[in-house]
């Protein structure tokens, strides 16, 4: 028997034989044309051709990873209009003369790594997009057909990794299960796992080869376990916690609808984490009770340009109106390490972590900063919306950042625009600093959130794109749990709750620990939004 240590991405219990996807060959070598215009033309006739294709997979997708989830391919489309795609790849038929397939898997691959290097979990994730709208680019260029491959068996279905078109595209019926030798928990593919319910498990690296395939296998999706030519007290063992798991979720069904108490009667809430509007809708099939961190920032990356208040209103605006009167927390412009826009023109750093993002750029540029205060305050007329800063360290910015926010809402009032000018404005507290005077943050916040991905990296001195360093990030150690108790403590001395919008939120490990500490709210992704207030209700 072999075992192999993936991460689980999408729960459940499979069992088959090992077979390897068969992906077409695409060979890319760089050809010198004659004709520039001509070439560029090419490139732009299989462009349209990729977007027909995105439009068309868009609605037929809708009945199999439901109605949200197919919106990822209208995206795919967009990016096939951004200028941040498309004039690289210009650039480079122009400059080098090389054939339209060079540029785009040259300029496709640079910029699925730029994603590939954020620490943002989600931008990392999205690096899979981009291969994924490259490749359906060059298959269209070279008069290659996409053939998935076809089982006459249901097959725990292995590659390197998968992208969300082929994910969607499988024949449910014939996949077991997904495993990869890459991959990211928040990718569109795993998300599209979870939607179809197939067990899922990424990350075993050089140790899922080629020469495995064939081999009977059992998985289990939760703990990123694959065990190939199984021991049969294993196969006993794993199909016994498959009963376990359908008796659970059915139990976790029941929670839906109900408000999240625990034995002592506090009630907390959990809210989701979003990224776009499209995000929304996890979020109420997640059974959010609102969200409680809308990234921002997304509005900003993978444009060319700083996006305008309409634009911006119309985002806020639909998120407002999907969530009806649950609270939508918006987290103001969050740009700068590892989440980058060249328009910004920000200077290059030694330690972009520690310089010049978030309020810092807001601060410093009014005129940023007031686009999206603007866009924000007339779009909360539409719903529950609340502001929240980021990377809030001391009292003074926290006031300063209040007096813009002040000027808006008389710039509005003046020009008879309508908004809510009583919106809570809240703080995020990521950094030790901001944690420490939590007594004096408190006096003039209606709210704290608590960042624990960058108050873990701020705490322990410790670089989170930092591979090397993973041993020596304990996310549990007790100067991260301190701070974020005196940061609860305070809060609630001041009267305003306190919850966490960082990834701790949904470790289940520590979910009692919060509860004991007095957490008021957790927001989490939403597919994790059940089994929390199932154990809270618990606690």
């Amino acid at each position: 028997m072999i075992t192999l240590q993936g991460k689980g991405v999408s729960a459940g219990i499979a069992k088959g034989r090992l077979s390897f996807l068969k992906r077409e060959s695409l060979s890319v070598k760089k050809r010198i044309i004659d004709n520039i215009e001509e070439e560029i033309e090419r490139f732009n006739v299989a462009r349209q051709t990729a977007a027909d294709q995105l439009d068309a997979l868009a609605v037929s997708m809708v009945d199999k990873i439901g109605e949200e989830n197919a919106l990822l391919f209208e995206i795919h489309r967009m990016m096939l209009e951004d200028a941040d795609y498309c004039e690289p790849i210009i650039d480079i038929i122009k400059t080098e003369k090389a054939c339209a397939e060079y540029a785009v898997n040259t300029a496709g691959s640079r910029l699925a790594q730029e994603f590939a290097d954020m620490d943002d979990e989600y931008m990392k994730a999205r690096s899979i997009d981009v291969y994924d709208v490259s490749k359906r680019v060059i298959r269209i260029l070279s008069g290659e057909e996409q053939d998935l491959a076809r089982s006459d068996e249901p097959v725990i279905l292995a590659t390197d990794d998968f992208t969300p078109s082929e994910t969607a595209q499988l024949d449910r019926s014939k996949v077991l299960a997904l495993v990869s030798r890459q991959g990211a928990a928040n990718s569109h593919t795993a998300i599209f796992a979870r939607t179809m319910g197939i067990p899922a498990i990424i990350g075993f690296g050089a140790f899922l080869s080629g020469d495995l395939s064939g081999k009977e296998a059992i998985l289990d999706g939760d703990t990123g376990v694959l065990y190939l030519d199984p021991e049969p007290k294993i196969i006993m063992k794993l199909e016994a916690k498959k009963e376990e798991l359908l008796k659970e979720k059915e139990k976790l069904e029941q929670m839906r609808g109900k408000p999240t108490i625990n034995k002592n009667g506090k009630l907390l809430k959990l809210y989701a984490n979003i990224g776009s509007v499209s995000d929304a809708d996890a979020a109420l099939i997640g059974d959010a009770e609102g969200i409680g961190l809308f990234r921002s920032e997304f509005l900003y990356l993978g444009r060319d340009t700083y996006p305008d208040e309409e634009f911006q209103y119309e985002s806020y605006r639909k998120v407002l109106e999907k969530m009806g009167e649950r609270q939508v927390v918006i987290r103001t412009l969050d740009i700068g390490a590892d989440k980058q826009a060249d328009y910004f023109n920000l200077p290059k750093e030694e330690n972009p972590a520690m310089g010049m993002r978030a309020i810092r750029i807001c601060l410093t540029r009014h005129d940023i900063f007031k686009t999206q205060l603007r866009a924000i305050y007339r779009a909360s007329v539409h719903g529950n919306a609340a502001i929240m800063f980021p990377m809030i360290s001391s009292l003074d910015e926290l006031r300063r950042s209040k007096e813009l926010a002040k000027a808006v809402r008389e710039e509005l009032a003046a020009e008879g625009v309508p908004f809510n000018a009583d919106i809570p404005i809240g703080i995020m507290i990521e950094t030790p600093a901001s944690a420490i005077i939590s007594d004096i943050l408190a006096e003039e916040a209606d709210f704290f959130s608590i960042g624990t991905n960058d108050l873990t990296q701020y705490t322990l001195a410790i670089d989170r794109q930092n591979d090397s360093l993973s041993p020596f990030c304990d996310t549990h150690h007790e100067a991260i749990l301190r701070l974020i108790k005196l940061s609860c403590d305070n809060a609630h001395k001041a009267g305003i709750w306190c919850g966490i919008c960082g990834s701790l939120g949904a470790d289940l490990t520590l979910t009692k620990t919060f509860v004991e500490m007095g957490l008021d709210e957790l927001s989490v992704e939403p597919s994790r939004i059940l089994k929390l207030r199932s154990l809270i209700s618990e606690c």
